[in-house]
């Protein structure tokens, strides 16, 4: 074989391959597929938004079909100067701090500890992850069954250590009622994600920490915490997106009261659309509801990045 036609064919075998007509065209062939479906999810949540916001601006009309009449800032101005909805818009961050936080330690406590069980570990997983799969508005007649002053296990307790008062019957006493309920239902969550990050941390560090006399605390402090900070960040993201929702458990429970101590947000939202039918209202009610799950979504969003750069 000539010099020529050798140096030709391994430049051809060097070149890359070039893609067929075939190949280039498959990508947007596969593009033009999902265009429909991807439409119809936009309009879906589009529409209802747009609607929202129309609604927000007006006074809603049902009788003799639905009818939107232009008030302008009129909503807005009621929601701001509204001194009750602030109210509950401080039980509702209250009630977002205490339970994420509560349920944060309790869960990486809870999962640092199944982690060290050899033996017994998956009865003990399903003892501890059994709440999670009770529907919430069951939570809260199984909570409200056992904080009655009359019959209840908790109730009963609280009597003999002073406390004779109905726990659901008292502000405080009924907000931290309904606020361990739910910290109970889902501190189970926390535990099942930190387990899964836990899993993934080098055993290796740990053997060398210990090696070179660490304690437990240092060990979690720089060792377990840094590792598992991104899986937490996204348990805190999906509870903090379920807590700015909360309504199943004190609807069952409270439905406010007493004295409007634990109506938080989402029951005034569901009070002026559902039972006072002020629509317009609500819609603004919503629309805050919304602006603050995008701020915190995206406050999580940016840590979950930071900690993607730094690791």
């Amino acid at each position: 074989m000539s010099t020529p036609t050798l140096l030709k064919d391994q430049a051809e075998k060097a070149a890359p391959l070039r893609p067929t007509m075939r190949q280039r065209l498959r990508p947007t062939f596969n593009g033009w597929l999902m265009a429909p479906g991807i439409l119809l999810l936009g309009v879906l949540s589009l529409f209802p938004l747009v609607t929202l916001i129309a609604m927000s601006f007006s006074r809603v009309r049902l009788l003799g079909g639905v009818r939107l009449e232009w008030v302008g800032l009129n909503n807005w101005a009621r929601a701001l100067g509204d001194p009750d909805l602030w109210q509950g818009w401080l039980l509702t961050i209250v009630y977002f701090i205490v339970t994420l936080g509560v349920e944060m330690v309790l869960g990486l406590s809870i999962a640092i500890l199944l982690s060290k069980i050899t033996r017994g570990q998956g009865p003990m997983m399903v003892l501890v992850l059994l709440p999670m799969f009770v529907a919430p508005s069951i939570v809260g007649l199984v909570g409200r069954y056992l904080t009655d002053p009359t019959f209840g296990l908790y109730a009963s307790i609280m009597q003999r250590l002073g406390f004779s008062e109905d726990i659901l019957g008292n502000p405080a006493t009924a907000f931290a009622a309904v606020t361990l309920m739910d910290v109970w239902e889902w501190t189970p969550l926390i535990v099942l994600i930190s387990l899964a990050g836990l899993s993934g941390v080098n055993p290796s560090m740990i053997e060398a920490a210990s090696l070179d006399g660490a304690g437990q605390w240092k060990m979690l402090r720089h060792i377990i915490l840094p590792s598992i900070t991104g899986i937490l960040l996204v348990a805190l993201l999906i509870r903090s997106m379920d807590a700015v929702r909360y309504f199943d458990i004190i609807t069952v429970t409270t439905n406010g009261g007493p004295a409007d101590s634990t109506k938080i947000v989402p029951l005034r939202l569901y009070e002026a659309g559902f039972r006072f039918f002020d629509l317009g209202y609500a819609a603004v009610i919503g629309l805050m509801m919304l602006v603050l799950t995008i701020v915190i979504a995206r406050l999580f969003v940016r840590m979950l990045s930071g900690k993607g750069k730094t690791s």
